[in-house]
Protein backbone atom coordinates (compact mmCIF):
# COMPACT_ATOMS: atom_id res chain seq x y z
CA UNK A 1 0.00 0.00 0.00
CA UNK A 2 1.12 3.37 -1.21
CA UNK A 3 -0.22 6.53 -0.62
CA UNK A 4 -0.74 9.47 -3.07
CA UNK A 5 -0.56 12.50 -2.00
CA UNK A 6 -1.62 16.23 -3.42
CA UNK A 7 -0.14 19.56 -1.83
CA UNK A 8 -1.55 23.08 -2.63
CA UNK A 9 -3.05 21.86 -6.14
CA UNK A 10 -3.91 24.90 -8.37
CA UNK A 11 -5.25 24.55 -11.74
CA UNK A 12 -6.61 26.15 -14.67
CA UNK A 13 -7.39 26.21 -17.99
CA UNK A 14 -5.09 28.50 -20.95
CA UNK A 15 -7.60 31.62 -20.89
CA UNK A 16 -9.58 30.81 -18.32
CA UNK A 17 -9.83 33.66 -15.18
CA UNK A 18 -11.44 31.08 -13.15
CA UNK A 19 -9.41 27.88 -11.67
CA UNK A 20 -10.28 24.69 -11.66
CA UNK A 21 -8.66 24.14 -8.29
CA UNK A 22 -7.36 25.59 -5.62
CA UNK A 23 -5.17 24.76 -3.17
CA UNK A 24 -6.82 21.80 -3.02
CA UNK A 25 -4.66 19.34 -0.21
CA UNK A 26 -5.49 15.44 0.72
CA UNK A 27 -4.15 12.14 0.26
CA UNK A 28 -5.54 8.93 -0.72
CA UNK A 29 -4.41 5.42 -0.43
CA UNK A 30 -3.81 3.18 -3.65
CA UNK A 31 -5.46 0.16 -2.09
CA UNK A 32 -8.70 1.79 -2.11
CA UNK A 33 -11.81 1.30 -4.29
CA UNK A 34 -12.49 5.21 -4.47
CA UNK A 35 -15.69 6.94 -5.45
CA UNK A 36 -15.05 10.34 -7.00
CA UNK A 37 -18.12 12.17 -6.50
CA UNK A 38 -19.10 16.24 -7.85
CA UNK A 39 -21.10 18.18 -9.55
CA UNK A 40 -21.16 18.13 -13.61
CA UNK A 41 -18.10 20.92 -14.44
CA UNK A 42 -16.48 20.68 -10.75
CA UNK A 43 -12.86 19.09 -12.41
CA UNK A 44 -13.47 15.60 -11.88
CA UNK A 45 -12.26 14.03 -15.13
CA UNK A 46 -9.57 17.23 -15.31
CA UNK A 47 -7.98 15.85 -11.92
CA UNK A 48 -7.23 12.63 -13.65
CA UNK A 49 -5.89 14.24 -16.35
CA UNK A 50 -3.50 15.85 -14.31
CA UNK A 51 -2.84 12.18 -12.14
CA UNK A 52 -1.61 11.09 -15.55
CA UNK A 53 0.43 14.45 -16.54
CA UNK A 54 -1.75 15.88 -19.39
CA UNK A 55 -1.34 19.10 -18.15
CA UNK A 56 0.89 21.64 -16.27
CA UNK A 57 -0.28 22.76 -12.62
CA UNK A 58 1.45 24.46 -9.12
CA UNK A 59 1.73 22.76 -5.81
CA UNK A 60 2.20 18.85 -6.18
CA UNK A 61 1.05 15.21 -6.92
CA UNK A 62 3.67 12.89 -5.37
CA UNK A 63 3.14 9.09 -5.94
CA UNK A 64 5.37 6.36 -6.49
CA UNK A 65 2.36 4.37 -8.34
CA UNK A 66 2.11 4.21 -12.12
CA UNK A 67 -1.70 5.35 -13.89
CA UNK A 68 -3.73 3.85 -16.66
CA UNK A 69 -6.73 5.75 -17.60
CA UNK A 70 -10.02 4.02 -18.83
CA UNK A 71 -12.02 4.36 -21.61
CA UNK A 72 -9.26 4.13 -24.22
CA UNK A 73 -8.82 6.03 -27.05
CA UNK A 74 -10.39 4.43 -30.30
CA UNK A 75 -10.32 6.33 -33.62
CA UNK A 76 -12.32 5.57 -36.53
CA UNK A 77 -9.71 3.39 -37.50
CA UNK A 78 -9.59 1.13 -34.43
CA UNK A 79 -12.94 0.34 -34.94
CA UNK A 80 -12.05 -1.91 -37.82
CA UNK A 81 -8.93 -3.54 -35.63
CA UNK A 82 -10.19 -6.40 -33.22
CA UNK A 83 -9.38 -5.83 -29.34
CA UNK A 84 -6.53 -8.01 -29.30
CA UNK A 85 -4.82 -5.97 -32.35
CA UNK A 86 -5.64 -2.67 -29.71
CA UNK A 87 -4.30 -4.24 -26.82
CA UNK A 88 -0.15 -3.35 -27.67
CA UNK A 89 -1.38 0.38 -28.27
CA UNK A 90 -3.84 0.68 -25.10
CA UNK A 91 -1.39 -1.30 -22.74
CA UNK A 92 1.83 -2.43 -24.29
CA UNK A 93 3.66 -5.34 -22.73
CA UNK A 94 0.57 -6.80 -21.90
CA UNK A 95 0.24 -10.94 -22.27
CA UNK A 96 -3.21 -11.81 -24.34
CA UNK A 97 -3.34 -14.28 -21.09
CA UNK A 98 -3.53 -11.59 -18.47
CA UNK A 99 -6.12 -10.07 -20.38
CA UNK A 100 -8.17 -13.99 -20.75
CA UNK A 101 -7.86 -13.91 -17.11
CA UNK A 102 -10.01 -10.89 -16.38
CA UNK A 103 -12.14 -11.73 -19.20
CA UNK A 104 -12.78 -14.79 -17.36
CA UNK A 105 -13.57 -12.67 -14.15
CA UNK A 106 -15.80 -10.11 -16.03
CA UNK A 107 -17.80 -12.21 -17.72
CA UNK A 108 -17.05 -12.18 -21.19
CA UNK A 109 -16.37 -14.33 -23.62
CA UNK A 110 -12.82 -14.41 -25.08
CA UNK A 111 -13.66 -14.59 -28.83
CA UNK A 112 -14.70 -10.85 -28.32
CA UNK A 113 -11.23 -10.29 -28.14
CA UNK A 114 -10.96 -11.14 -31.82
CA UNK A 115 -13.82 -9.53 -33.58
CA UNK A 116 -13.68 -6.15 -34.92
CA UNK A 117 -14.13 -3.72 -32.40
CA UNK A 118 -16.63 -1.93 -34.08
CA UNK A 119 -18.99 -4.47 -34.10
CA UNK A 120 -19.26 -4.62 -30.44
CA UNK A 121 -21.67 -2.96 -28.26
CA UNK A 122 -21.50 -0.64 -25.73
CA UNK A 123 -21.39 -2.76 -23.10
CA UNK A 124 -19.32 -4.87 -24.46
CA UNK A 125 -16.78 -2.42 -25.55
CA UNK A 126 -16.60 -1.34 -21.86
CA UNK A 127 -15.62 -5.03 -20.51
CA UNK A 128 -13.19 -5.53 -23.09
CA UNK A 129 -11.78 -1.97 -22.11
CA UNK A 130 -11.69 -3.01 -18.40
CA UNK A 131 -10.27 -6.19 -18.79
CA UNK A 132 -7.31 -5.15 -20.60
CA UNK A 133 -7.23 -2.29 -17.78
CA UNK A 134 -6.46 -4.74 -14.98
CA UNK A 135 -4.52 -6.96 -16.93
CA UNK A 136 -1.33 -4.78 -15.60
CA UNK A 137 0.55 -5.18 -12.34
CA UNK A 138 1.36 -2.29 -9.41
CA UNK A 139 -0.91 0.64 -11.26
CA UNK A 140 -3.81 2.86 -9.91
CA UNK A 141 -6.49 3.13 -12.42
CA UNK A 142 -8.49 6.00 -13.17
CA UNK A 143 -12.13 4.74 -14.62
CA UNK A 144 -13.98 7.83 -15.61
CA UNK A 145 -18.29 6.86 -15.92
CA UNK A 146 -17.91 3.22 -16.90
CA UNK A 147 -21.68 2.44 -17.08
CA UNK A 148 -23.12 5.22 -19.55
CA UNK A 149 -25.00 3.36 -22.06
CA UNK A 150 -24.94 0.29 -20.43
CA UNK A 151 -28.23 -1.32 -20.22
CA UNK A 152 -28.83 -3.30 -16.83
CA UNK A 153 -27.34 -6.25 -17.58
CA UNK A 154 -23.90 -4.92 -18.18
CA UNK A 155 -24.07 -2.24 -15.28
CA UNK A 156 -24.28 -5.33 -12.90
CA UNK A 157 -21.39 -7.27 -14.19
CA UNK A 158 -19.10 -4.18 -14.64
CA UNK A 159 -20.24 -3.59 -10.63
CA UNK A 160 -19.60 -7.04 -9.63
CA UNK A 161 -16.20 -7.09 -11.69
CA UNK A 162 -15.10 -3.49 -9.67
CA UNK A 163 -16.24 -4.49 -6.12
CA UNK A 164 -13.80 -7.98 -6.51
CA UNK A 165 -11.04 -5.18 -7.47
CA UNK A 166 -8.97 -2.50 -5.70
CA UNK A 167 -6.96 0.11 -6.25
CA UNK A 168 -8.70 2.65 -8.36
CA UNK A 169 -10.71 5.90 -8.57
CA UNK A 170 -14.22 5.68 -9.97
CA UNK A 171 -16.07 8.82 -11.79
CA UNK A 172 -19.58 7.75 -11.53
CA UNK A 173 -23.26 9.61 -10.91
CA UNK A 174 -24.53 5.55 -10.54
CA UNK A 175 -25.54 5.26 -7.20
CA UNK A 176 -26.28 1.89 -7.25
CA UNK A 177 -22.73 1.22 -8.24
CA UNK A 178 -20.83 3.81 -5.83
CA UNK A 179 -22.70 1.91 -3.37
CA UNK A 180 -21.91 -1.70 -4.39
CA UNK A 181 -18.37 -0.91 -5.53
CA UNK A 182 -16.72 1.64 -3.01
CA UNK A 183 -15.23 1.74 0.63
CA UNK A 184 -13.90 5.25 0.13
CA UNK A 185 -15.21 8.23 -1.38
CA UNK A 186 -13.40 11.52 -2.44
CA UNK A 187 -16.29 14.51 -3.01
CA UNK A 188 -15.69 17.67 -4.54
CA UNK A 189 -18.05 19.92 -2.99
CA UNK A 190 -19.02 23.56 -3.60
CA UNK A 191 -15.93 25.31 -1.95
CA UNK A 192 -13.71 21.99 -0.28
CA UNK A 193 -12.90 19.06 -0.84
CA UNK A 194 -13.44 15.88 1.70
CA UNK A 195 -12.06 11.93 1.77
CA UNK A 196 -14.64 10.00 3.86
CA UNK A 197 -14.75 6.21 4.20
CA UNK A 198 -17.67 4.61 2.90
CA UNK A 199 -19.45 4.53 0.10
CA UNK A 200 -22.03 7.23 -1.43
CA UNK A 201 -24.96 6.29 0.86
CA UNK A 202 -23.49 6.74 4.15
CA UNK A 203 -21.37 9.61 2.86
CA UNK A 204 -24.72 11.37 1.67
CA UNK A 205 -26.61 9.94 4.95
CA UNK A 206 -23.51 12.06 6.89
CA UNK A 207 -23.99 15.34 4.80
CA UNK A 208 -27.58 15.67 4.94
CA UNK A 209 -26.88 15.65 8.92
CA UNK A 210 -23.88 17.99 8.57
CA UNK A 211 -25.82 20.21 6.70
CA UNK A 212 -28.86 20.34 9.04
CA UNK A 213 -26.23 21.60 11.91
CA UNK A 214 -24.95 24.03 9.87
CA UNK A 215 -28.41 25.32 8.66
CA UNK A 216 -29.21 25.17 12.59
CA UNK A 217 -25.75 26.60 13.99
CA UNK A 218 -26.42 29.48 10.85
CA UNK A 219 -30.41 30.31 12.54
CA UNK A 220 -28.10 30.70 15.87
CA UNK A 221 -26.10 32.86 14.82
CA UNK A 222 -28.60 34.95 12.76
CA UNK A 223 -30.64 35.28 16.11
CA UNK A 224 -27.60 35.88 18.60
CA UNK A 225 -27.16 38.51 16.04
CA UNK A 226 -29.76 40.74 15.95
CA UNK A 227 -30.24 40.49 19.66
CA UNK A 228 -26.60 41.82 19.57
CA UNK A 229 -27.65 44.66 17.35
CA UNK A 230 -30.69 45.29 18.95
CA UNK A 231 -28.98 45.42 22.63
CA UNK A 232 -26.12 47.79 20.87
CA UNK A 233 -28.90 50.25 19.38
CA UNK A 234 -30.08 50.90 22.34
CA UNK A 235 -27.05 51.31 24.75
CA UNK A 236 -26.02 53.71 21.62
CA UNK A 237 -29.19 55.65 22.14
CA UNK A 238 -29.28 55.80 26.08
CA UNK A 239 -25.23 56.51 25.79
CA UNK A 240 -26.05 59.57 23.02
CA UNK A 241 -28.78 60.62 25.32
CA UNK A 242 -27.35 60.61 28.08
CA UNK A 243 -24.15 62.71 26.89
CA UNK A 244 -26.62 65.78 25.90
CA UNK A 245 -27.83 66.18 29.28
CA UNK A 246 -24.10 67.14 30.49
CA UNK A 247 -24.18 70.27 29.06
CA UNK A 248 -27.49 73.02 30.58
CA UNK A 249 -30.04 72.34 32.66
CA UNK A 250 -33.07 74.25 33.80
CA UNK A 251 -32.43 74.95 37.75
CA UNK A 252 -36.07 75.40 38.90
CA UNK A 253 -36.78 72.14 37.42
CA UNK A 254 -34.05 70.14 38.23
CA UNK A 255 -32.79 71.93 41.81
CA UNK A 256 -30.72 68.67 42.48
CA UNK A 257 -28.46 69.09 39.01
CA UNK A 258 -25.30 71.14 39.50
CA UNK A 259 -22.03 71.94 37.30
CA UNK A 260 -20.14 68.87 39.37
CA UNK A 261 -22.55 66.34 38.26
CA UNK A 262 -20.97 66.48 34.81
CA UNK A 263 -18.10 64.40 35.53
CA UNK A 264 -20.92 61.20 36.98
CA UNK A 265 -23.09 61.67 33.47
CA UNK A 266 -19.43 61.47 31.47
CA UNK A 267 -18.53 58.35 33.50
CA UNK A 268 -22.11 56.92 32.60
CA UNK A 269 -21.82 57.77 28.96
CA UNK A 270 -18.76 56.39 29.40
CA UNK A 271 -19.44 52.99 30.71
CA UNK A 272 -22.28 52.85 28.15
CA UNK A 273 -20.10 53.35 25.30
CA UNK A 274 -17.82 50.76 26.29
CA UNK A 275 -20.99 48.30 26.92
CA UNK A 276 -21.94 49.17 22.97
CA UNK A 277 -18.08 48.29 22.23
CA UNK A 278 -18.51 45.00 23.91
CA UNK A 279 -21.41 44.42 22.25
CA UNK A 280 -20.01 45.08 18.37
CA UNK A 281 -16.94 42.78 19.13
CA UNK A 282 -19.42 39.82 20.15
CA UNK A 283 -21.44 40.69 17.05
CA UNK A 284 -17.68 40.50 15.11
CA UNK A 285 -17.33 36.92 16.80
CA UNK A 286 -20.79 35.71 15.94
CA UNK A 287 -20.16 36.71 12.07
CA UNK A 288 -16.90 35.23 12.00
CA UNK A 289 -18.07 32.32 12.99
CA UNK A 290 -21.30 32.12 11.27
CA UNK A 291 -19.10 32.76 8.00
CA UNK A 292 -18.81 29.69 6.02
CA UNK A 293 -21.28 27.48 7.51
CA UNK A 294 -23.38 27.78 4.34
CA UNK A 295 -20.48 27.40 1.85
CA UNK A 296 -20.69 23.24 1.23
CA UNK A 297 -24.41 22.79 1.40
CA UNK A 298 -25.84 21.50 -1.73
CA UNK A 299 -29.00 24.36 -2.26
CA UNK A 300 -31.12 22.12 -4.40
CA UNK A 301 -33.87 24.10 -6.04
CA UNK A 302 -36.75 22.71 -7.23
CA UNK A 303 -37.43 22.38 -10.98
CA UNK A 304 -41.04 23.10 -12.65
CA UNK A 305 -42.61 21.36 -15.53
CA UNK A 306 -45.72 22.48 -17.67
CA UNK A 307 -47.37 19.31 -18.41
CA UNK A 308 -50.52 19.68 -20.50
CA UNK A 309 -53.75 17.36 -20.19
CA UNK A 310 -54.68 15.32 -23.73
CA UNK A 311 -58.35 14.86 -24.10
CA UNK A 312 -57.47 11.29 -24.45
CA UNK A 313 -56.66 8.55 -21.87
CA UNK A 314 -54.40 6.49 -23.78
CA UNK A 315 -51.74 8.24 -25.88
CA UNK A 316 -50.28 5.60 -27.50
CA UNK A 317 -51.34 2.03 -27.72
CA UNK A 318 -49.15 -0.90 -28.61
CA UNK A 319 -50.22 -4.41 -29.42
CA UNK A 320 -47.58 -7.22 -31.04
CA UNK A 321 -45.68 -4.31 -32.07
CA UNK A 322 -42.28 -5.07 -34.13
CA UNK A 323 -39.35 -2.64 -35.55
CA UNK A 324 -36.80 -3.02 -38.13
CA UNK A 325 -34.49 -0.90 -39.92
CA UNK A 326 -34.29 -1.62 -44.29
CA UNK A 327 -30.85 -1.78 -43.93
CA UNK A 328 -30.54 -4.30 -40.69
CA UNK A 329 -32.81 -7.15 -42.63
CA UNK A 330 -34.00 -8.26 -39.13
CA UNK A 331 -36.34 -7.11 -36.71
CA UNK A 332 -34.83 -5.68 -33.47
CA UNK A 333 -38.15 -6.80 -31.96
CA UNK A 334 -41.48 -8.28 -31.94
CA UNK A 335 -44.68 -9.07 -30.29
CA UNK A 336 -44.14 -6.56 -27.63
CA UNK A 337 -47.28 -4.60 -25.99
CA UNK A 338 -47.73 -1.73 -24.10
CA UNK A 339 -49.88 1.66 -23.80
CA UNK A 340 -48.90 4.93 -22.29
CA UNK A 341 -51.88 6.51 -20.67
CA UNK A 342 -52.13 10.14 -19.29
CA UNK A 343 -50.26 10.60 -15.76
CA UNK A 344 -48.08 7.07 -16.24
CA UNK A 345 -44.46 7.00 -16.93
CA UNK A 346 -43.07 4.19 -18.67
CA UNK A 347 -39.67 3.18 -18.88
CA UNK A 348 -38.40 0.80 -21.35
CA UNK A 349 -35.73 -1.64 -20.01
CA UNK A 350 -34.04 -4.09 -22.26
CA UNK A 351 -30.25 -5.17 -23.40
CA UNK A 352 -28.10 -2.82 -25.27
CA UNK A 353 -29.06 -2.66 -29.42
CA UNK A 354 -32.71 -4.31 -28.49
CA UNK A 355 -34.98 -1.34 -30.20
CA UNK A 356 -35.48 0.66 -26.70
CA UNK A 357 -34.60 4.24 -28.60
CA UNK A 358 -36.10 2.91 -31.64
CA UNK A 359 -39.44 2.88 -30.12
CA UNK A 360 -39.21 6.29 -29.40
CA UNK A 361 -38.33 7.10 -32.65
CA UNK A 362 -41.04 4.92 -34.02
CA UNK A 363 -43.21 7.37 -32.46
CA UNK A 364 -41.74 10.59 -33.87
CA UNK A 365 -42.18 9.17 -36.98
CA UNK A 366 -45.53 8.71 -36.90
CA UNK A 367 -46.70 12.10 -35.10
CA UNK A 368 -44.37 13.50 -38.45
CA UNK A 369 -42.13 15.63 -36.30
CA UNK A 370 -38.65 16.39 -38.48
CA UNK A 371 -37.26 19.18 -35.67
CA UNK A 372 -36.34 15.72 -33.44
CA UNK A 373 -35.12 14.27 -37.09
CA UNK A 374 -36.68 11.85 -39.58
CA UNK A 375 -36.22 7.99 -39.76
CA UNK A 376 -36.89 6.96 -42.82
CA UNK A 377 -34.96 3.39 -42.26
CA UNK A 378 -37.46 2.77 -39.40
CA UNK A 379 -39.88 -0.05 -40.88
CA UNK A 380 -43.04 -0.82 -38.05
CA UNK A 381 -44.78 -3.92 -38.23
CA UNK A 382 -48.38 -4.31 -35.77
CA UNK A 383 -51.01 -2.08 -34.41
CA UNK A 384 -49.06 0.99 -33.20
CA UNK A 385 -51.58 3.69 -32.98
CA UNK A 386 -50.28 7.37 -31.40
CA UNK A 387 -52.57 10.04 -30.84
CA UNK A 388 -52.95 12.44 -32.89
CA UNK A 389 -52.44 16.01 -31.96
CA UNK A 390 -50.21 15.62 -29.22
CA UNK A 391 -47.46 18.29 -27.93
CA UNK A 392 -43.76 15.96 -27.44
CA UNK A 393 -40.79 17.05 -25.80
CA UNK A 394 -37.99 14.85 -26.57
CA UNK A 395 -34.66 14.77 -24.84
CA UNK A 396 -32.13 12.78 -27.47
CA UNK A 397 -29.53 11.00 -26.29
CA UNK A 398 -26.84 12.51 -28.58
CA UNK A 399 -25.65 15.76 -27.55
CA UNK A 400 -22.90 16.01 -30.70
CA UNK A 401 -25.32 18.20 -32.71
CA UNK A 402 -25.01 21.00 -29.40
CA UNK A 403 -22.74 23.75 -30.96
CA UNK A 404 -22.68 27.87 -30.93
CA UNK A 405 -24.28 29.29 -27.60
CA UNK A 406 -27.08 29.02 -25.54
CA UNK A 407 -29.20 32.11 -26.80
CA UNK A 408 -28.51 31.18 -30.43
CA UNK A 409 -30.00 27.60 -29.25
CA UNK A 410 -32.83 29.19 -27.76
CA UNK A 411 -33.59 31.03 -30.88
CA UNK A 412 -33.78 28.28 -32.77
CA UNK A 413 -36.00 26.10 -30.41
CA UNK A 414 -38.39 29.00 -29.98
CA UNK A 415 -37.58 29.01 -26.12
CA UNK A 416 -38.19 31.60 -23.75
CA UNK A 417 -34.44 32.74 -23.22
CA UNK A 418 -34.66 34.16 -19.61
CA UNK A 419 -36.76 30.98 -18.62
CA UNK A 420 -34.31 28.58 -20.48
CA UNK A 421 -31.36 30.00 -18.47
CA UNK A 422 -33.05 30.27 -14.94
CA UNK A 423 -33.87 26.35 -14.71
CA UNK A 424 -29.88 25.99 -15.82
CA UNK A 425 -28.86 28.19 -13.41
CA UNK A 426 -31.00 25.80 -10.91
CA UNK A 427 -29.34 23.06 -12.59
CA UNK A 428 -25.70 24.65 -11.28
CA UNK A 429 -25.10 26.22 -14.02
CA UNK A 430 -22.59 29.04 -13.80
CA UNK A 431 -23.41 32.59 -15.32
CA UNK A 432 -19.94 32.15 -16.76
CA UNK A 433 -21.05 29.07 -19.06
CA UNK A 434 -23.70 31.09 -20.56
CA UNK A 435 -21.30 32.94 -23.41
CA UNK A 436 -19.28 29.75 -24.16
CA UNK A 437 -19.44 27.89 -27.54
CA UNK A 438 -21.76 24.43 -26.51
CA UNK A 439 -18.95 21.97 -28.02
CA UNK A 440 -16.60 23.51 -24.83
CA UNK A 441 -19.35 21.84 -22.30
CA UNK A 442 -18.65 18.59 -20.62
CA UNK A 443 -21.25 16.44 -21.30
CA UNK A 444 -23.27 16.23 -18.23
CA UNK A 445 -23.58 20.06 -19.04
CA UNK A 446 -24.48 19.58 -22.58
CA UNK A 447 -26.98 17.18 -21.37
CA UNK A 448 -28.61 19.61 -18.68
CA UNK A 449 -29.17 21.67 -22.05
CA UNK A 450 -31.44 19.33 -23.81
CA UNK A 451 -33.45 18.66 -19.91
CA UNK A 452 -33.76 22.37 -19.27
CA UNK A 453 -34.85 22.66 -22.68
CA UNK A 454 -37.72 19.95 -22.32
CA UNK A 455 -38.87 21.27 -19.23
CA UNK A 456 -39.60 24.56 -20.16
CA UNK A 457 -41.54 22.93 -23.23
CA UNK A 458 -45.26 22.04 -22.61
CA UNK A 459 -45.93 18.79 -23.24
CA UNK A 460 -48.68 16.24 -23.64
CA UNK A 461 -45.78 13.54 -23.24
CA UNK A 462 -42.29 13.65 -22.28
CA UNK A 463 -40.11 11.33 -24.15
CA UNK A 464 -36.69 11.14 -22.50
CA UNK A 465 -33.84 8.90 -23.83
CA UNK A 466 -31.30 7.85 -21.43
CA UNK A 467 -31.66 11.17 -19.97
CA UNK A 468 -29.21 10.67 -16.93
CA UNK A 469 -25.56 10.03 -18.80
CA UNK A 470 -23.16 12.24 -17.28
CA UNK A 471 -25.71 13.62 -15.12
CA UNK A 472 -24.74 14.54 -11.78
CA UNK A 473 -26.56 12.94 -8.66
CA UNK A 474 -27.20 16.12 -7.32
CA UNK A 475 -29.33 16.60 -10.10
CA UNK A 476 -30.47 13.32 -10.90
CA UNK A 477 -32.23 13.95 -7.53
CA UNK A 478 -33.65 17.31 -8.44
CA UNK A 479 -35.11 15.75 -11.78
CA UNK A 480 -36.90 12.83 -9.68
CA UNK A 481 -38.52 15.37 -7.20
CA UNK A 482 -39.56 17.48 -9.71
CA UNK A 483 -41.24 13.94 -11.90
CA UNK A 484 -43.05 13.07 -8.35
CA UNK A 485 -44.15 16.27 -8.22
CA UNK A 486 -45.90 17.25 -11.12
CA UNK A 487 -46.42 13.70 -12.35
CA UNK A 488 -46.04 14.26 -16.32
CA UNK A 489 -46.99 11.59 -18.90
CA UNK A 490 -43.64 10.44 -19.89
CA UNK A 491 -42.16 7.01 -21.97
CA UNK A 492 -38.22 7.00 -21.44
CA UNK A 493 -35.43 5.04 -21.55
CA UNK A 494 -33.24 4.96 -18.99
CA UNK A 495 -30.48 2.39 -16.92
CA UNK A 496 -30.02 3.89 -13.37
CA UNK A 497 -31.62 1.32 -11.42
CA UNK A 498 -32.50 4.07 -8.45
CA UNK A 499 -34.24 6.46 -11.10
CA UNK A 500 -36.21 4.07 -12.54
CA UNK A 501 -37.41 2.64 -9.05
CA UNK A 502 -38.40 6.06 -7.90
CA UNK A 503 -39.79 7.72 -11.35
CA UNK A 504 -41.29 4.35 -13.66
CA UNK A 505 -44.88 3.25 -12.61
CA UNK A 506 -44.14 0.72 -15.16
CA UNK A 507 -41.78 -1.09 -17.16
CA UNK A 508 -41.38 -2.65 -20.55
CA UNK A 509 -39.18 -5.26 -21.01
CA UNK A 510 -37.90 -5.59 -24.43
Amino acid sequence: MSQIQVNNLTFAYDGSADDVFENLTFNIDTDWRLGFIGRNGKGKTTFLKLLLGKYPYSGSITSNTAFDYFPYPVSDSDLEKTASDLIEVWKPQTEIWQVLIQMDQIKMDAECLYRPFGSLSFGERTRVMLAVLFAGDNEFLLIDEPTNHLDGRAREAVKEYLASKKGFILVSHDRDLLDGVCDHVLVLNRSTIEVQAGNFSSWWENKEKQDAYRLAENEKHLKEIGKLKSAADRSSRWAEKNENTKIGFDPVKEPERNISTRSYIGAKTKKMQSRVKSYEMRMEREIEEKEGLLNDIERVTDLKIQPLKFHKEILINAKDLSLKYKSAGRELFSGVDFQVKRGERLVISGNNGCGKSSILKAVLNVLDLPEYGTYPELLISGDFEVAGGMIISYVSQDTSFLSGTLHEFACKRGLDESLFLAVLRNLDFGREQFAKDMREYSEGQKKKVLIAASLITPAHLYMWDEPLNYIDVFSRMQIEKLILKYNPTMLFVEHDVRFREKAATEIVRI
